[in-house]
């Protein structure tokens, strides 16, 4: 440990109660109360569950108080890929080059020179192969590991994680048009609305995000640790309309779902559903902005079942 760490640690409570929750210090802090703390730490303002108004409020209260099971196969980086098969076909799923409980399991000169490699119970594992050559398999083995041991779901005490088995998928690698890495597509839905499309681009070199509307029409939206580039130039996918079509199929019945998907020479593919994005801790450039997401959102009844 770093003696800005240290420091830091001592000094400042909202950075050691953030610090001491990644490393699962608080696991038998009650929900409510955990949440509660770890909002103000990190949105520097109080959680209100008994009226809440920004996105990042009431995606709390949804961790709460609307528990339905069917979630836990939304999370769930294997079941999830037969849900999207019934639901809007088997064409649209990145192919699964294989399934394996231990890392030790993995035959990795039988898999292709390029692949992405993550665990299916949590959102932060991700790695991509782009060359087997250059790849640091034991650095590999090492995250994928302790991804592995780690409670994802205590983080932000998304609950549908802890009712997943712990195992590790390893998908084909995809890239776009260019040759390059896929752009996320982010389609913000609620009760099967698109409302707006948050674009992810050069994740791994300078990573921005800009949001759009269903319309393609740039956005005064966007996150504080992701900021917009509004001078980057996106084109509009050539599938665009068929992307808001499969996101609101997916999203129907649900209060906020985002749906995250891919477009790979005018081919849509399925990337992920989330149901609470960054969990919930992730701010707005202005509180306006959180506002009006949270407009969106019509909380349903409680289901804690």
């Amino acid at each position: 440990m770093n003696w800005q760490i240290l420091k830091a640690l001592i000094t400042d409570k909202d950075f050691r109660f953030v610090y001491l929750s990644r490393k699962e210090f608080y696991n038998n802090m009650p929900d409510e109360e955990f949440l509660k703390r770890k909002y103000k730490c990190l949105m520097h303002h109080d959680l209100n569950l008994d009226n809440p108004v920004y996105f990042n409020e009431k995606l709390q209260w949804l961790k709460l108080y609307y528990k339905k099971p069917e979630f836990v196969k939304l999370v769930d980086k294997v079941a999830v890929k037969d849900y999207i098969a019934e639901t809007i076909g088997s064409e649209h799923i990145i192919p699964t080059l294989g399934i394996y409980d231990r890392f030790e399991d993995i035959d990795f000169d039988k898999l292709p020179n390029q692949f992405v490699i993550k665990c299916t119970h949590d959102s932060a594992s991700t790695l991509v192969c782009s060359d087997k050559k250059t790849f640091d398999f034991k650095k590999a083995k090492k995250q994928i590991n302790k991804c592995l041991k780690k409670h994802y779901h205590m983080l932000g005490r998304e609950w549908p994680y802890g009712q997943v088995q712990p195992r590790i998928i390893i998908d084909q690698f995809m890239v776009d048009e260019g040759g390059i890495e896929l752009k996320d597509y982010k389609f913000f839905c609620f009760n099967g609305e698109v409302k707006c499309v948050s674009v992810d681009f050069n994740r791994f070199t300078d990573h921005h995000a800009n949001y759009y509307s269903p319309e393609f029409k740039l956005l005064e939206i966007g996150k504080k640790g992701c900021r917009p580039d509004p001078d980057h130039k996106l084109d509009k996918p050539s599938n665009w309309d068929e992307m808001i079509q499969i996101a609101q199929k997916l999203s129907t019945g649900f209060p906020f779902l985002r749906v995250d998907l891919y477009s790979i020479k005018g081919k849509t593919y399925f990337g992920e559903l989330t149901l609470f994005p960054a969990s919930g801790f992730s701010p707005f450039m202005t509180d306006e902005q959180d506002k009006l997401l949270g407009s969106w959102i019509t909380l349903p009844e409680k289901c804690v079942s």
